[in-house]
C-alpha cells in the first residue's frame, strides 16, 4: 500500500495536482532541486534588461532566481499544471505586482506567447516530460529572439540508476542523455550547443543558441 503511494504521489513530477501537487512543489522550491538550479545557473551569463522565459516553472523558486540576476530584466513561466501556476505566482508575488513576472497557464507544445519575445528560455528538470519534444524545441525557438539562448537543466544524465527506476514509476517520464538532446536541438534548428557535467550528482546543462 505504501509502495502504492509512492508512486502515486511521484506522479505529482510530471504534472501536480491537489494536495499532493502542492507538496511536491514544495519540495521542489528547494532541497536537490535548488542545488541543481544554482549550479546550472553558474555556467550561464544573463544580460541586464533580459526578457526571460522558465517553462515548466513549477513552484516558482527559478522565476525568483533569474530575477536575483537580472534585477532590472522581467520574466515569464508558463506551466500547464494549474497549481503550479497559483505557487509560482505566490512565490513571486511581489514580483508580479511590479510587473516583472507574470505567470501562464500553457502548454509547451503551443506556447501562448509571440515570436521573438525572450533573450533567454530556461527549462529546469522539466523536458523529461514533454510530449513530442521537437516540436516542443521548435516552439522554444521561435519565441527566442535571434542570437537568444536556450538553457536545459537536467538532474539526470539519463544514465544513473536512481532515475531509471523513477522513469519506469512516473508516467509519461523519458530520460535524454546530453548526446541525445544536441541531436534534438539540432533537429530544431539550434546551434553553438554546448553541455557540461556534475558526473558526482549525474547533473547536467545544455546551452544552445538561436
Amino acid at each position: 500500500m505504501a509502495e502504492e503511494r509512492s508512486a502515486e504521489f511521484l506522479q505529482n513530477a510530471r504534472k501536480p495536482q491537489g494536495e499532493d501537487g502542492e507538496i511536491m512543489l514544495e519540495r521542489m522550491n528547494g532541497g536537490h532541486h535548488q542545488i541543481l538550479s544554482e549550479w546550472g545557473l553558474s555556467h550561464i551569463e544573463i544580460h541586464p534588461g533580459s526578457e526571460m522565459l522558465d517553462v515548466g516553472c513549477g513552484g516558482g523558486a527559478n522565476l525568483r532566481r533569474l530575477l536575483e540576476r537580472c534585477p532590472d530584466g522581467r520574466v515569464t513561466g508558463v506551466d500547464y499544471s494549474e497549481v503550479s501556476v497559483r505557487k509560482s505566482t505566490e512565490t513571486n508575488q511581489e514580483a508580479v505586482a511590479e510587473g516583472r513576472c507574470r505567470v501562464l497557464n500553457g502548454d509547451v507544445s503551443a506556447l501562448p506567447l509571440e515570436d521573438a519575445s525572450f533573450d533567454l528560455v530556461t527549462a529546469f528538470e522539466t523536458i523529461y516530460f514533454w510530449p513530442e519534444i521537437g516540436q516542443a524545441f521548435q516552439e522554444v525557438r521561435r519565441v527566442l529572439k535571434d542570437g537568444g539562448m536556450f538553457f536545459i537543466c537536467n538532474e539526470s544524465d539519463g544514465r544513473d540508476e536512481s532515475s531509471r527506476k523513477n522513469a519506469q514509476i512516473i508516467q509519461g517520464m523519458t530520460l535524454y542523455t546530453p548526446e541525445r538532446i544536441e541531436e534534438l536541438l539540432t533537429g530544431a534548428g539550434f546551434r553553438e550547443i554546448t553541455h557540461y557535467a556534475n558526473p558526482e550528482l549525474s547533473h547536467i546543462a545544455v546551452t544552445a543558441v538561436k
